[in-house]
């Protein structure tokens, strides 16, 4: 009896495989398998709101589909396997559907799930299997079709009143929104000043420091020097007593174990791991790696898209024994810690992300893992292990010291806090940011209450309120979910997205900062769908979607009503003549009548004059850490070199700045086109007449053939004279792989050979005589 178990990850085979017996055949669809349409909508919805959504293969999956459906013709019974999740159950309706058309025998299929991958997980599905939960793709679908009418309707108009090549997305717009917004707190901010004064004092040969906290009962408020130099003569002649001693027990308890979103925070703040690095090394952890046997990998955590603190209570069992072996009864609660869930909105089909097992311990893994996967479980297995133990505890003593002047009868309220460690509890594992951070503050043993204090020095200091900092993937990220904006699964998207586009930058400190072209895009899509772009929206539609979910909605139901606001918002959009334009405050040079605006092209953002085309004015500019834009210097005028032009023999050659940087040419142009040219010193393999020359375009440079347009023979990479084994071409292009090795390619248009390291016969020299100018993309770049 032959069974089929489908998964989404082919990484999954080899972990799942081991657990079933040789009856069982493990395939994966790689992923997706269909989509909507690329080069249209795919959506329609009628009269009576009832939608119709349109589905073709993607590309490079007819194979994947038409391997797995004709393994599946010999099977009686079919698992379908992919993850736990939303787009996990629409993969196994859409393998399901392909399998269902194709097999005649009509076999069993069966949709089974599991949060981690362990013999006893993958058993107890495969024997309570269940049927494909059709909610969940109906909510599946309902993202689907949002984020295409949002990216399909609105892109167009961003390129007829902006530029050609924007787009929008429903959840990345309002994530942009968020920096943009905080962008604009920034600019707007006026620091205000504020002074604090710290008095070091003594008793009994020991000194201490204080902060001043209080005068007359209210809390400090020194707005001046003015009033800080008052204050400062008053405390010189006032008297200091220790008006009291509290001292207490302060517990600090474990954080919860991991989420998506605080796992993602975790990942960033303490290994600077980037959201996208977080999410591709838990992958990993998930779908298994070789340990001891190299030949037999182990899943080592649960699944990692999750917004539950969940947790089965079999691991609570396991780690609260491990717990007690290891660290001894004293760091073991009395009862296990529940967490409930995160907020109104999390769902709670997973369970938190932990270690599989906790007695397979960072030691272990580190011994075999590569040191970043590494790093992420350890971080992953000390929070869950942590969150098992007892609280911290620490001993804090407050002492407050009152001092009175006779002669205005005021009276100065400072105030000092310091804690000792007396039990370590769950920081034996996991430290905290505040444990981590705590202040270690002396304060002296032998003082009692009603002692009588001298002042030895006064420190004022000046501070200035700061503004809100930007977004670290990390902050921006803790925001998203605060808000509801958007699930687990998608917050790397968000984050690919608003940076692809250009939308964004990071500055130094690797915090988004946007660019003009962001500001003005979300300008306009606030001030013209504004529904779209509010976050509340955003954040209720989260909510809507779970609904379809859990069934409580009905699809078509949500996209209708979103679509008719929508069409209204789009139609006032399309017919408005407004168009993205940001002013600046910076005199145009040439007419000295106008302010500059910042505009945008294909080729980026500068500064141009608004009364084009009387003024031509254009110059590219800088933005400050502040947000001001300040002009860039002018380009240096083309420089006139003492060499003949070789071609004309008649004008002199010249050194300009062009669009791909610095390039030498003729300054006899137009009439003479002359541009020095660096030959690779191989003839071209195609025409057998030209030379292969470097050229330039605007993703790099490559080696073209210089009777283009003739020949159209392009190579990227360096041209290697080695004979194609496929198609016999002499050239062959080299480039060097991310593990450091020779990769060599035919660079023939109809030719796919392509090797790894192998052995030439002779590499092509370079002879450089100047940068070639910049040339159109060749047809042969795909």
């Amino acid at each position: 009896m032959k069974k089929l178990l489908i998964v989404e990850s082919p990484n999954k085979i080899k972990t799942i495989s081991k657990f079933l017996d040789k009856s069982f055949k493990v395939m994966s669809t790689v992923g997706h398998i269909k989509d909507l349409p690329p080069k249209k909508i795919g959506v329609e919805i009628d009269k009576k709101g009832q939608v119709s959504i349109e589905y073709e293969v993607m590309e490079n999956k007819e194979k994947v589909i038409s391997d797995i459906v004709k393994e599946a013709q010999k099977c009686d019974t079919i698992f379908l396997a992919p993850d736990p999740d939303r787009e996990g159950e629409i993969i196994a309706w859409h393998i399901g559907q392909e399998i269902e058309k194709a097999n005649k025998n009509n076999s069993n299929i069966q949709r089974i799930t599991f949060n981690e991958i362990t013999k006893e997980a993958i058993t107890n599905a495969v024997n309570n299997p269940g049927e494909i939960n059709l909610e969940k793709v109906k909510a599946q679908q309902a993202r689907r079709v949002l984020d295409r009418w949002v990216g399909y309707e609105v892109s167009p108009i961003l390129w007829r009143k902006i530029s050609r090549g924007l787009s929008a997305g429903r959840v990345q717009s309002v994530a942009l929104r968020l920096i943009c917004d905080r962008e604009l707190e920034i600019i707007n901010f006026k620091a205000e000043e504020y002074w604090s004064i710290e008095a070091l004092f003594n008793s009994d040969k020991s000194k201490f420091a204080s902060q001043l906290s209080k005068i007359n009962n209210k809390k400090l408020d020194l707005k001046s020097k003015k009033d800080t130099d008052k204050v400062l003569e008053e405390l010189k002649t006032s008297d200091f007593t220790v008006s009291k001693i509290e001292d207490k027990k302060r517990l600090s308890n474990p954080l919860p174990p991991f989420m998506t979103s605080t796992l993602q925070q975790a990942a960033y703040n303490r290994l600077g791991f980037s959201v996208k690095k977080t999410m591709q090394l838990a992958q990993s952890l998930y779908e298994g790696l070789p340990l001891e046997n190299s030949k037999e990998p182990v899943a080592l955590i649960t699944y990692m898209r999750t917004d539950s603190l969940r947790i089965a209570d079999s691991a609570i069992k396991a780690t609260r024994e491990f717990i007690e072996d290891n660290y001894s009864k004293e760091y073991l609660p009395t009862k296990a810690k529940i967490y409930t869930k995160a907020g109104k909105a999390a769902q709670d089909a997973h369970e938190a992300v932990r270690p599989i097992k906790t007695i397979v311990t960072p030691t272990i893994v580190n011994k075999y893992a590569p040191k970043d996967v590494a790093k992420l479980y350890n971080l992953i297995w000390q929070r869950f292990v942590a969150s098992q133990m007892n609280p911290a505890q620490y001993a804090q003593r407050t002492v407050t010291i009152l001092g009175e002047n006779s002669n205005n009868k005021n009276i100065y309220e400072f105030r000092i806090t310091g804690s000792s460690l007396i039990f370590d509890g769950f920081l034996k594992v996991y430290n905290t940011e505040e444990d981590s951070k705590d202040k270690k503050v002396k304060i002296p043993k032998e003082l009692k209450a009603k002692d009588k204090l001298n002042l030895d020095k006064l420190s004022p200091k000046q501070h200035f309120t700061q503004p809100p900092p930007r977004y670290s993937e990390a902050t921006l990220v803790k925001e998203l979910y605060k808000e509801g904006i958007g699930r687990p699964s998608t917050y790397v998207a968000i984050m690919n997205t608003i940076r692809a586009r250009s939308y964004t930058t990071l500055n130094e400190a690797k915090r988004f900062m946007p660019t003009e072209l962001g500001i003005a895009v979300t300008k306009l899509l606030v001030d013209n769908l504004p529904h779209i772009m509010n976050p509340k929206f955003t954040a209720h539609m989260e909510e809507d979607l779970d609904k379809i979910a859990q069934g409580e909605l009905r699809r078509d139901k949500l996209l209708d009503d979103f679509y008719k606001t929508f069409q209204d918002d789009l139609d006032k959009f399309k017919v408005s003549s407004t168009k993205a334009a940001q002013s600046t405050d910076i005199k145009c040079p040439d007419c000295k009548e106008q302010n500059l605006v910042v505009k945008f092209s294909k080729n980026g953002e500068f500064l141009g004059c608004p009364g084009y085309p009387e003024c031509k004015f254009t110059n590219n500019f800088t933005k400050e850490e502040d947000g001001s834009i300040k002009l860039a210097d002018k380009r240096p005028e083309p420089e006139l070199l003492d060499e003949d032009c070789p071609k004309c023999k008649v004008n002199k050659l010249r050194k300009l700045i062009g669009k791909f940087g610095p390039f030498t040419a003729c300054s006899g142009y137009p009439t003479c086109k002359y541009i020095p040219e660096t030959k690779a010193g191989v003839s071209c393999p195609k025409c057998k007449t030209g030379d292969l020359i470097k050229r330039m375009w605007r993703g790099g440079s490559f080696w073209g053939c210089n009777q283009y347009p003739k020949c159209q023979l392009a190579v990227f990479g360096d041209p290697v004279e080695k004979d194609c084994p496929s198609c016999g071409l002499s050239v062959l292009a080299k480039k060097v792989n991310k593990d450091g090795e020779d990769v060599f390619s035919c660079p023939s248009k109809t030719c796919k050979y392509t090797t790894g390291k192998v052995i030439t016969k002779k590499a092509a020299t370079t002879k450089t005589k100047a940068s070639a100018a910049k040339t159109k993309k060749p047809a042969a770049k795909k």
